[in-house]
């Protein structure tokens, strides 16, 4: 079978973890691959996703790399065994593998926190706001790929839909509600829906107001919570890019700025009334 083309963002993720192991070993790429009785490119390839690897793999060479900890094997082992391709592959060579990325990251997340300071939470937005945004960026876009991208963002909410629901906490910004992307109408609509969505069983949703004293540089970002705390991922959004950042030191960052938030934003009902009042001074 030959190398994947386009691995995955979470291909890669346990590509990389498999690497850290044989590092942590002290062992080399070909002595990796002398143990699997191939060449130095195969180990090059599982650890880059491009090759898909089997549980059975991953339990060997972290055996013969004397990894001594039993969950992050378990977890890495459980990720090589995932073989069910997602909604999000409807749009694979469709929308650019970013968008996808997210999508599979929300989907295995056991948890999410986000911070937003600009706009409501992609996953929490109504198609007429969604497309005002979008089509708001710098560059136009064809219709069907406008319509294409209001489409998968909207479906990222299947992950509220399920037997068991992601637990999900947004901060949000006063200013993400005031910002005007669209008309007043939608603007309200999309209020009135973030009313709707605090109350969903998985869901809460806090407000930073204006107010709150911000003690650090906050910006906006996606927190993803594993099965471990060592497969946490961060995902930092921009106009103009986005991407996933795993190294410890940065998810620890993290994971003390979304700390600092919380201790500022508003509770989830005093959240739901200001979230009332700014709709109503549209």
């Amino acid at each position: 079978m030959p190398p994947r083309s386009y691995p995955t963002a979470r291909q890669k993720r346990l590509g990389a973890e498999l690497r850290k192991l044989r590092e942590r070993a002290g062992m080399s790429g070909s002595e990796a691959a002398a143990f699997l009785g191939g060449e130095r490119a195969q180990i090059s390839h599982i650890e880059s996703g491009r090759y898909g690897v089997s549980d059975q793999r991953v339990r060997r060479l972290a055996a013969h790399y004397s990894a001594g900890t039993k969950h992050l094997v378990d977890a890495l082992a459980s990720m090589a065994e995932e073989r069910t391709k997602g909604w999000w592959e409807d749009y694979r060579g469709i929308l650019s593998p970013g968008f996808l990325d997210l999508a599979e990251l929300e989907h295995h997340a056991i948890y999410i926190r986000t911070i937003q300071m600009l706009y409501v939470p992609g996953v929490f937005q109504t198609e007429a706001y969604a497309r005002a945004l979008i089509r708001g960026g710098l560059t136009d876009l064809p219709a069907s790929e406008l319509n294409t991208r209001v489409e998968h963002r909207t479906r990222r909410r299947e992950i509220f839909g399920r037997p068991q629901p992601t637990p999900f906490e947004a901060f949000i910004h006063e200013a993400a509600l005031r910002m005007r992307y669209c008309d007043a109408d939608t603007m309200r609509e999309q209020l009135e829906f973030l009313r709707t969505v605090s109350t969903w069983p998985s869901v809460t949703v806090r407000i930073i107001p204006f107010s709150a004293q911000i003690t650090s540089s906050v910006h906006s970002m996606l927190y993803a919570g594993a099965t471990i705390p060592a497969l946490d991922t961060v995902q930092i959004d921009s106009s103009f890019n986005s991407g996933f950042l795993d190294a410890e030191a940065q998810v620890a960052k993290y994971r003390a700025l979304l700390d600092s938030v919380e201790s500022i934003a508003l509770g989830p009902k005093e959240s739901d009334q200001f979230i009332q009042r700014v709709a109503k001074e549209m």
